[in-house]
């Protein structure tokens, strides 16, 4: 088997978003074409692809930017445990070996739970530099009383979080109440202290692509680290349109600001095949420092199944069972 491209280094660090004063006419001029934004998301699959051992790259970095995670009701500190494992070990060593790349000590971008489960997690990955991340401020619905979504911030990251994906109230951005949005994002940043901040805007139910792109700009003005799609529990989750949005959003702050805005799109991304089109998009839109996991997440569990059957297709020629492959 012919070794495929080596791997970049896992993280590659960057100077942290501090955020702009509140200015209501950098939002209010935001528009978004519909019709162009859904043309050129169309596009992508037919115009790009990636085959053989490329393939087997791109998707091998796809691993190393998911955020593994599971927040189920039925959640226990051993379901955890066996996730961790899992980031630890993501792809099976003899398919690592197969593709040469056994030594590039391959794991997940970071770990995705709730609260209760940060300390259990942290615990799980200790030795490692695999993050924490928790869902916070009253995930997924973002509608707790304000006080206690800023005491739950600061409880996950004294607990070893050092990623707080939080949930923007979306009444803010369906009444236009666009200081309100930044006044309560700011002081979730502020209640992060060194824990990076990651803004769930719940695209599915913000109704336009403008909402989304109003939404994107002001969380990244207050000093969010990643914007991100969703809470992976609405109806619709994460979209290549939606995305497309997004990370013009973020090719215009950082054309305004110098500062790089890190992505997650969450939500029913589950096949390896889907997530080339996000990796093509980011590629082509922002650059090659967006495939890396700094500044490129994914919000996923069973996508890192799928992801090493195509591997051992790769590897064999030959599509496995899904059993071979077990999450958690």
């Amino acid at each position: 088997m012919a070794t495929i491209s080596k791997l970049e280094p896992k993280t590659q660090h960057h100077e942290r978003n501090p955020g702009l004063p509140y200015n209501p006419d950098a939002v209010e001029d935001i528009h978004v074409n519909l019709s162009a934004v859904e043309r050129r998301a169309s596009t992508l699959g037919g115009r790009r692809t990636v085959k053989k051992q490329h393939q087997a790259a791109w998707l091998l970095k796809a691993v190393s930017c998911i955020d593994l995670t599971t927040l189920s009701g039925d959640d226990t500190a051993g379901r955890v445990k066996r996730l961790c494992a899992k980031a630890r070990q993501p792809v099976r060593p003899d398919l690592l070996d197969s593709m040469g790349m056994a030594d590039r000590k391959l794991t997940t971008g970071a770990v995705c739970v709730y609260h209760t489960m940060v300390e259990t997690a942290v615990d799980a990955l200790s030795g490692t530099d695999i993050p924490v991340a928790a869902v916070s401020t009253g995930f997924p619905a973002g509608l707790s009383p304000f006080d206690l979504r800023i005491k739950e911030i600061k409880a996950s990251v004294a607990a070893g979080a050092k990623e707080i994906d939080i949930v923007i109230t979306r009444g803010h951005v369906l009444t236009g109440n666009w200081k309100a949005l930044y006044d309560e994002v700011k002081a979730f940043r502020e209640a992060c202290g060194d824990a990076h901040l990651k803004a769930i805007l719940g695209t599915g139910e913000l109704v336009t692509l403008r909402n989304v792109a109003k939404a994107s700009m002001i969380a990244m003005m207050a000093g969010a680290d990643f914007i991100k799609t969703s809470t992976g529990k609405e109806s619709i989750n994460a979209t290549l349109p939606v995305s497309l949005v997004m990370i013009r959003a973020i090719r215009a702050y950082e054309e305004m600001t110098g500062f790089k805005i890190g992505y997650k799109p969450a939500g029913g991304i589950s096949a390896a095949k889907d997530i080339l089109g996000y990796q093509i998009m980011m590629k082509e839109e922002l650059g090659h420092d967006w495939l890396q996991p700094n500044l490129f997440r994914i919000g996923a569990s069973s996508l890192l199944g799928d992801i090493e059957r195509q591997l051992e297709h790769h590897v064999t020629g030959r599509y496995s069972a899904d059993f071979r492959h077990p999450m958690a």
